[in-house]
């Protein structure tokens, strides 16, 4: 996407309505905030996520199950 298309874009979002306007600001505040993390994935990490979230057989844990796991693993 080009400068100017993202300009184009927020040039409309100005004649949304002002909730609209205010979500719109708060996603992207959001994404802004996301930069200043000092968390990063290496492009494994990020290949490895996006093979996981791939696979239609995946097994999916509930909070419950995940919390359980997690207070195991840190020996609670």
């Amino acid at each position: 996407m080009t400068k100017e298309q993202v300009k184009a874009v927020l040039d409309r979002v100005l004649t949304w309505p002002s909730e609209r306007q205010e979500d719109a600001a708060k996603v992207l505040m959001l994404m802004e905030s996301q930069n200043e993390s000092v968390y990063r994935l290496t492009d494994e990490q990020v290949e490895e996520v996006r093979r996981r979230r791939a696979d239609p057989k995946a097994r999916k844990l509930t909070l419950e199950e995940f919390n359980e796991r997690l207070r195991r693993r840190l020996g609670e």
